[in-house]
């Protein structure tokens, strides 16, 4: 079996990358309309030579009467009754009514166009259609557009307009398939790029507490002439070269990602004695694998701001890459005063939008508030 979706995908993307503002100027669609009108006359002239047995000089006028009467039917149908409907709220009742309309005016321009031929004593005088001019203006107009007749012409009527509303119906799917898509674009460009904002914004924050805490922790270190002082001053370094410079990207190396949350939750433990109950695992190999920088952070630093106060005080973290598969489980003990709405904000809210939009399906977030504590279970595919 052909592969159908990707063959319609391609024709979706090719129709979404055209230009339209571009390639449909003033010039451009009267020069379309003129190519598919004379390509109409072309094919309906040979029909009246081949196929009614006509001499060319009464072709020519038949072609000219019936490419008349449908661009008279053409343009009244799409760039005068059609933009009055839908401009309104109400367009089931009016729809109703643009067929008969339609097939009255195409009918009223044959007989009026015939009138004028016999008045200037234009007639077809050979083959199968001799004296048709003749016999269509010697009607009355109540005759010309009866219903009786109306009716018996329907289906000849829509099948001389169809090709013509085909393919202008054609052309507005395309152009508005192209706008809905470039609205997407621009919407979806507009959201990364106030991601990238609050994202920048996120780390100007990290960084004033964050290196207040630790410079005070440091300066401890420092009198008391402790050994853990260069290893402590290292972290830091590392922890703002990563933030200043290496997460400016949309993706980053897993391996600079996982050391980056190694060091910051080293320097968070400082502020805590050495029992404190934190954990951290990491499993799994990181080789080749990329992640959108600083995910993550966010759950990592509410675990330390809101974790670590109870009697049952602890933060477990557990990392594990399996399968090009990058799995982010976090719990932190939590007081029974913080609600759902206080564990969050900004952050949390920036690393969903971020997810749906580096990993559209192909990625789990589920933060859940237990009796005693937060949870958040995180799943990404990741990048190679």
């Amino acid at each position: 079996m052909p592969n159908t979706t990707s063959t319609s995908g391609y024709f979706l993307d090719k129709i979404a990358s055209l230009n339209f503002d571009h390639f449909f100027t003033k010039r451009n669609r009267i020069l379309l309309h003129v190519f598919m009108w004379l390509t109409f006359c072309v094919l309906l002239f040979w029909t009246y030579v081949i196929g009614y047995k006509l001499i060319y000089i009464d072709a020519v006028l038949l072609t000219i009467r019936m490419a008349l009467v449908n661009m008279i039917v053409f343009y009244m149908l799409f760039y005068l009754l059609l933009p009055k409907i839908f401009s309104g709220n109400k367009i089931i009742i009016p729809l109703l009514f643009v067929l008969p309309i339609s097939i009255f005016v195409w009918m009223a321009a044959t007989y009026f166009i015939s009138l004028f031929y016999y008045a200037l004593g234009l007639e077809i005088t050979f083959g199968e259609l001799k004296n048709v001019i003749k016999m269509s203006a010697q009607q009355t107009f109540l005759e010309a557009v009866s219903p009786k007749r109306m009716l018996s012409q329907t289906i000849i009527i829509i099948s001389l307009l169809s090709p013509f509303c085909f393919a202008k119906i054609l052309v507005e799917i395309t152009k508005l398939y192209n706008k809905k898509f470039k609205i997407e674009r621009e919407k979806a460009a507009l959201e990364i790029q106030n991601i990238q904002i609050e994202k920048d914004f996120l780390k100007a924050q990290l960084n004033p507490h964050f290196l207040f805490n630790t410079l005070n922790n440091l300066y401890g270190l420092t009198v008391r002439k402790d050994n853990l002082a260069p290893e402590i001053i290292l972290n830091l370094s590392d922890i703002m070269s990563y933030t200043l410079y290496e997460s400016n990207t949309e993706i980053v190396r897993l391996e600079k990602e996982l050391d980056f949350i190694q060091n910051y939750i080293a320097l968070e433990k400082m502020r805590y004695a050495d029992d404190a109950d934190i954990e951290i695992t990491i499993e799994g190999q990181t080789a080749g694998l990329f992640v959108a920088p600083l995910l993550t952070f966010t759950f990592i630093e509410n675990a330390f701001k809101y974790g670590l106060k109870s009697k049952n005080a602890f933060i477990k973290l557990n990392i594990k890459i399996e399968n090009n598969t990058f799995w982010f489980s976090l719990e932190n003990d939590s007081e029974e005063d913080i609600k759902d709405a206080d564990f969050g904000g900004i952050g949390v809210e920036n690393a969903r939008k971020r997810l749906e939009l580096l990993y559209p399906n192909q990625y789990e977030l589920e933060i859940r508030t237990l009796e005693n504590s937060f949870k958040v279970d995180l799943k990404i595919v990741l990048r190679k």
